[in-house]
């Protein structure tokens, strides 16, 4: 069971990463895996949405419930080369 503490705490942690390039994994089905990579746009109360480059001038936005984390049907990662960016 998911209880509000636990909705409010992965929430904040996403404030705090806007603007921080992430990378996303959640499960298309049939043992594809869906990836997207970009950087975190904005955070509502119910959904938070991630800015993707498709092309040279594209962009993809995705949108993804605090819930698909909570339940572990999306993982979160910080790619090595945006910590390495952000440490120095």
């Amino acid at each position: 069971m998911i209880i509000r503490s636990d909705l409010d705490s992965c929430r904040s942690k996403l404030q705090s990463m806007i603007g921080t390039t992430v990378r996303l994994t959640s499960n298309g089905g049939r043992k594809r895996l869906i990836v997207h990579e970009g950087v975190v746009d904005n955070c509502y109360p119910n959904h938070f949405t991630v800015k993707c480059k498709r092309g040279d001038n594209d962009f993809e936005i995705v949108s993804y419930s605090y819930i698909d984390i909570l339940t572990r049907a999306v993982r979160v990662a910080i790619p090595a080369a945006a910590q390495a960016a952000e440490a120095s």
